[in-house]
């Protein structure tokens, strides 16, 4: 199991970068739950019970078709080329695990490019998956501006959009930023200075 959930969606977002994809999306999603256990605007897909812990990833890359895509959820599969040695795969396999053991669920589609299926289509795969945050074997959140500082240094897309949403137990967040307009205003995201300016930045979004 990833330490966290901020692990566990950087290693799905980074499939995306690594797609071909000129656009990679993640939205972050948290919500704590009334004492009724309900919160306003839950779509509640499962019977979670202490709050949600939510990420979607999308990237506009090559896609899979129905044959890849089984294969991407096998961990006994890998194509030996991302991590040369290893004879399993563990981001999607693991996704669906952490998942599952956690009282959360997932959601996985993609379409490939030039294939019939994505005739009229664009390519690209959407990964989605929540987390019970009261259940006990749910990982801890982990590091959100981290996870989001890591995200936007992926080498690949052009523009990455990072969407942030949270409800109930505090203070409420709701912001988005793009990768292209951030690099614009420090004036690039490769010198030490403009990635410390960037940590602040994300951080003073959380309330940090």
């Amino acid at each position: 199991m990833h330490f966290s959930l901020t692990d566990l969606a950087a290693d799905i977002t980074q499939n995306s970068a690594e797609s071909g994809a000129d656009l990679v999306e993640l939205e972050i999603h948290e919500r704590q739950f009334s004492p009724q256990g309900q919160t306003p605007g839950l779509t509640g897909e499962s019977s979670l019970t202490g709050g949600e812990f939510r990420f979607i990833a999308r990237d506009n890359g090559r896609g899979m078709d129905r044959a890849e895509l089984k294969q991407a959820m096998d961990p006994f599969v890998t194509d030996g080329i991302k991590h040369p040695g290893r004879r399993v795969g563990l981001g999607i396999p693991f996704l669906i695990q952490t998942a599952a053991q956690s009282g959360g669920g997932w959601k996985i589609s993609s379409v490939k490019k030039g294939t019939e299926e994505s005739a009229g289509k664009p390519s690209g795969t959407v990964v989605e998956a929540w987390f019970d945050l009261a259940n006990v074997d749910t990982p801890p959140v982990g590091d959100i501006p981290g996870l989001f500082r890591t995200v936007l240094l992926f080498a690949g897309p052009r523009e990455v959009v990072l969407k942030r949403k949270r409800q109930g137990g505090g203070e409420d967040l709701d912001y988005a930023v793009k990768k292209t307009e951030l690099s614009e205003v420090l004036g690039g995201l490769e010198d030490v200075s403009s990635l410390v300016l960037l940590g602040k930045y994300l951080r003073s979004l959380e309330g940090e």
